[in-house]
């Protein structure tokens, strides 16, 4: 379905002109029409919150894989950086024996995530922190697509000039929130856990340098997204 097409599935008639418009002035599609589908689901997205992307569906169904052959108990998970709450809503309702959690800094965020957790029956608790400085227990899975684009690193102008910053770039060459996490996990982490993360293609081995410096004695993973690119880590705590 090309965005024409996309436009004229979701916007009435009446809208339609105006949305072609926006399109025509290089605003993504999904923020004209105001919703995305993600994992089956639908969620509400706008310009505070990035637009879900299909090798975030990846991460959330090897998670949920990993999940499975993992636990064998009710699991508490927790989501860091949230946005509009696609990745924690999901495993809310694929994963029937969880809790979940999810953080963001981003107070409008906040508000868009919680319009879908409720638009989406799932029992969510969001709430608002700085990394962990507001979370207070500890976790057997946690997963997070933080902000990984380095300042320098060039991305495609629909993407800059429409999707919130906040989200997509950060310090130390786009490592600054895996080291903040890895630094800080220990003491929110179970005995036995998971740690799940989207990538940039490029960072697979830095990150597992990190791994490997804060968390010593866990087992390290890194995965290819469908397009054969490093894409994803994960990280088993076995005690």
């Amino acid at each position: 379905m090309n965005d024409i097409e996309y436009l004229k599935k979701y916007l009435n008639p009446a809208d339609l002109e105006e949305g072609i418009k926006k399109l025509k002035q290089g605003i993504p599609v999904q923020y004209i029409v105001g919703n995305v589908n993600f994992y089956g689901y639908t969620f509400e997205v706008n310009e505070n919150v990035l637009i879900p992307r299909f090798e975030t569906e990846e991460l959330v169904e090897k998670t949920i894989g990993f999940i499975s052959n993992y636990f064998e108990k009710e699991i508490n998970i927790l989501d860091i950086g949230t946005g509009s709450g696609c990745i924690a809503i999901t495993l809310d309702k694929e994963i029937k024996n969880s809790k979940v959690d999810a953080l963001d800094i981003s107070t409008n965020a906040l508000e868009i995530a919680k319009k879908n957790n409720l638009k989406n029956h799932s029992n969510v608790n969001f709430f608002h922190s700085n990394l962990f400085s507001n979370a207070n227990k500890k976790y057997d899975v946690i997963i997070s697509n933080p902000p990984y684009i380095a300042y320098d690193e060039e991305i495609m102008d629909i993407v800059k000039n429409n999707e919130p910053h906040i989200a997509l770039y950060a310090t130390n060459d786009g490592l600054y929130y895996y080291d903040e996490i890895l630094k800080n996990v220990s003491k929110y982490l179970n005995d036995k856990a998971i740690i799940a993360f989207e990538i940039g293609h490029k960072q697979g081995k830095k990150i597992k340098d990190l791994v490997k410096k804060y968390l010593p004695n866990t087992r390290v993973l890194l995965e290819q997204d469908l397009q054969k690119k490093d894409r994803f880590i994960f990280v088993f705590k076995d005690k």
